[in-house]
């Protein structure tokens, strides 16, 4: 009886690196024990660490930053619990590439091998796509791990995060850091030609990416240097990382939350920090300025009136001078509003008057402040009564202005902070005169 199974292998063991590769690959973990800076995950209490001791998988969305291990992670969990390793790239793969994988991963399986299939960009799959994982992730077929770089709630269907758990690894820490500096150097034999001062700026340029770090390193294993190199030496040899940051995807949207409640916690220092990381970045300043009058009319409001004021002038200014210059303009901006008394009665006020416009249906105000174009709607008693504040004394009538069907309502309250404790002391002065009129 012929083989069913005769064209399936298992796969061969993973090969050594050769002699000549990548510094980044030749010091890739060969157990999980070894991945550094994801402790929280890998250790015995974490996620992925008891799963392994388990000895069972479940479907995983590994999320976190560049060069902190998600490949690499992946591999040794199918080694761990003896699955077999198959990888995909979302960013070169399509349908094909999927059906291929899916009935290889089928055929293993009727021979006793499950197999786990590492998807990585995974969020760059379309809709369609990540729901034709679906049924192959349900019955079995493949325990799915995928990696993205991406918040999986914005990019991933709820119907594949509902049959995976997302783990979130770390960017790595200084610590982690100086423990891939420590295995190159012992992998390479000697010490990298680094001052204390350069190698800490080494570790800080990478930015938490490990791949990006051991890559700076074997630049500096291959230069032949007199001396070790300090920290201005070492800018000028190696370029410096720019930070991660998506103008459009978390980072953005992290960011630009941290800068506006830094500011409504009126912290300038960290409210300086934050739109500079926009800024050095490539944010577009425009979109800081839109943000910036957001918090000026939310968070600051008529505690302080001069703060939009500030934010719109802010806007004139940069697109007076342009960039680097028209910067400075945010930047003052930015330190009035966290420096200003804060008040949210405005926003508050917006949100009870909006309320009571949809709730209250279309009630009619008092017909004495209708205006009358017409002879019928004169007779009709449109307009009639109306008195000319202007003509009054004090310049105050008294009037209620208020629907009969409503009734005077109270949405603004201003606080005693700033600019605000004069209004509170307007509002009071003609609430008292129109009490006196009324009486």
């Amino acid at each position: 009886m012929a083989d069913l199974f005769a064209g399936i292998e298992p796969p061969a063991p993973p090969e050594a690196p050769a002699a000549d590769a990548p510094l980044a690959d030749r010091l890739r973990p060969r157990a999980l024990a070894e991945v550094v800076g994801q402790e929280h995950l890998t250790g015995p209490d974490g996620a992925i660490g008891r799963m392994v001791a388990a000895g069972r998988l479940t479907s995983t969305i590994l999320w976190g930053p560049p060069g902190t291990g998600k490949t690499t992670i992946a591999r040794l969990l199918a080694d761990a619990v003896g699955l077999r390793f198959a990888s995909i790239s979302a960013v070169f793969s399509g349908v094909a590439d999927l059906k291929r994988v899916f009935a290889e991963a089928k055929d293993h399986g009727r021979a006793g091998k499950r197999t786990l299939l590492f998807v990585d960009e995974i969020h760059r799959f379309n809709r369609a796509q990540q729901d034709g994982f679906l049924p192959f992730v349900e019955d079995g077929t493949v325990v799915l791990v995928g990696a993205t770089t991406e918040n999986p709630s914005f990019e991933l269907n709820a119907a594949l995060l509902s049959r995976a758990q997302v783990l979130v690894l770390h960017r790595l820490g200084a610590a982690a850091m100086e423990q891939l500096l420590e295995r190159a150097e012992a992998l390479e034999g000697r010490a990298l030609p680094l001052d204390p001062n350069a190698r800490a700026a080494l570790v800080g340029s990478a930015d938490g990416d490990g791949r990006f770090l051991l890559n700076q390193a074997e630049t500096l294993f291959a230069v032949e240097l007199p001396a070790p190199l300090d920290a201005a030496g070492l800018s000028q040899l190696l370029q410096r990382r720019v930070a991660q940051y998506d103008k459009d995807r978390e980072g953005h949207y992290g960011l630009i939350s941290a800068l506006h409640k830094s500011i409504r916690g009126s912290d300038p220092q960290a409210a300086l920090y934050y739109l500079a990381r926009m800024l050095t970045a490539g944010e577009e300043p425009l979109y800081v300025l839109r943000r910036l009058t957001r918090a000026a009319v939310e968070d600051v409001g008529l505690a302080d009136p001069q703060a939009l004021v500030q934010c719109l002038a802010a806007k004139d200014c940069y697109d007076f001078l342009g960039s680097p210059e028209g910067e400075l303009a945010i930047v003052q901006a930015c330190l009035y509003l966290a420096t200003a008394p804060k008040s949210n009665a405005a926003y508050l006020a917006q949100k009870g008057a909006w309320r009571a416009a949809k709730e209250g249906g279309s009630v009619s105000p008092p017909k004495s402040i209708l205006g009358a174009p017409t002879r019928m709607m004169r007779d009709m008693g449109y307009g009639a009564g109306y008195r000319y504040d202007h003509d009054e004394e004090e310049a105050f009538s008294g009037a209620d202005y208020w629907p009969e069907e409503l009734g005077p309502q109270r949405f603004y309250e201003p606080t005693e902070r700033g600019f605000e404790k004069r209004i509170a002391e307007r509002m009071a002065y003609w609430e008292g005169l129109r009490n006196e009129k009324r009486d």
